[in-house]
């Protein structure tokens, strides 16, 4: 069965056909930089590698390009859009009405959109996928695999918002966690690799987006994204943490809407508010050549993760591995250093030969003396989407 793998993220689309369920990869291909002037395409077979440097003003230019490509005479991969049986979609938050896969339909579609102002990056994107998958690949079945639903196994404890309990027992106000299927991914492979089922593992996922996650025994027990996928660490274009007394002060006293404060946390805050840049390569390479605000935006960066390691260490008396993954973990060797320096008292010693690099394979990046294992684990969500597509529709 042939199933295409649609990853529509905040400023990118990942892409993949795959034949189930030999696991075999057809094609794949990133767009990035969507939305700003020297847009990507990369495009990979068997036979071709194809890179392109296009206008890609919305996702909905860079899906159609991608079709066009996997049926193009000479590179694509398929004759007609009818070869492929399936499209998985990866959808950010389902809310509390999908926890797990689902087929999706005109109701499931109207849920996707109710839930567009806790994830306003991503169901909008997500969305759109589906709708010209749908126009595009119009006899595949459509199926969402939702980021939330690897996170349900947090406890209440973890979850809950100390907030009046009516909030969460009428409204659903709680901790839903995000970017599931690349924690599950990575921490299954870190599982495998450690060889033992009882393991405390964190797993970074570091991107545009970020978000960090305490998995014990397989199963996600804290997460550092919440209601909606804003809170946490510092992302390319989103706070992360901040004090709802500036959110208050900035609305009772600043004269902003609330619509107004939500645009600017979510869009226009973290390293972009910071820098002025939202991708992290120019921004290390910004302070390389000594930018003071590059500098200082790297360094908070850096500090709230481990903030955030710390709390999960405490969370779980104790830690296996530390697994890096995402754009900015697999590829950034400058903030995997950082984030593993000077935390010897937990027994996190990382190699910095070893550390060297882009990664795209799992490589262990510790010395012999650190008893935790750090782990650059290449995520591959778009497997796991297809995994799950194919389970439902087989």
């Amino acid at each position: 069965m042939k199933i295409l793998v649609i990853n529509s993220g905040s400023s990118s689309i990942k892409y993949q056909l795959l034949q189930l369920p030999e696991n075999k990869v057809l094609c794949k291909g990133l767009v990035e930089r969507i939305g700003l002037p020297d847009g990507q395409l990369h495009y990979t077979t068997e036979k071709d590698n194809i890179d392109k440097i296009m206008d890609i003003p919305n996702h909905e230019v860079g899906l159609q390009a991608v079709a066009e490509l996997l049926m193009d005479s000479q590179v694509g991969v398929i004759v007609n859009a009818d070869e492929i049986k399936a499209v998985g979609h990866r959808v950010v938050h389902g809310g509390s009405k999908f926890t797990k896969t689902v087929l999706i339909d005109e109701q499931v579609k109207e849920v996707i959109k109710a839930l567009f102002s806790l994830a306003p990056l991503h169901n909008p994107a997500n969305y759109m996928g589906i709708e010209v998958a749908e126009k595009v690949f119009a006899k595949a079945h459509q199926v969402a695999v939702f980021d939330t639903a690897f996170h349900q196994t947090m406890p209440e404890k973890a979850f809950r918002y100390a907030i009046p309990n009516a909030f969460y027992e009428k409204e659903n106000i709680r901790v839903y966690g995000f970017h599931g299927t690349s924690h599950q991914y990575v921490s299954e492979k870190a599982i495998e690799l450690l060889g033992k089922k009882d393991s405390k593992i964190i797993t970074l996922h570091l991107g545009n987006g970020c978000s960090m996650t305490a998995i014990e025994n397989g199963k996600s027990i804290d997460h550092t994204l919440g209601f909606g996928p804003q809170n946490g660490l510092i992302m390319g274009t989103r706070s992360g943490d901040i004090d709802q007394a500036v959110v208050l002060h900035m609305i009772d006293k600043m004269g902003y809407t609330p619509k107004e404060v939500a645009d600017l946390l979510q869009k226009k805050s973290g390293m972009l508010g910071l820098t002025g840049l939202s991708d992290m390569r120019d921004i290390e390479t910004a302070a390389k050549n000594g930018d003071k605000q590059a500098q200082l935006a790297l360094d908070m960066n850096v500090y709230r993760i481990k903030k955030y390691v710390g709390a999960y260490i405490a969370a779980m008396n104790g830690l296996d591995a530390l697994v890096f993954t995402a754009g900015i973990g697999e590829n950034s060797d400058f903030i995997r250093e950082k984030v593993c320096q000077d935390m010897e008292f937990f027994g996190i010693e990382i190699d910095i030969e070893k550390n060297k690099g882009r990664k795209k394979q799992i490589t262990e990046v510790q010395k012999a003396t650190s008893r935790v294992k750090i782990l650059v684990i290449p995520t591959n969500e778009e497997l796991e989407i297809a995994r799950q597509t194919f389970e439902l529709v087989e």
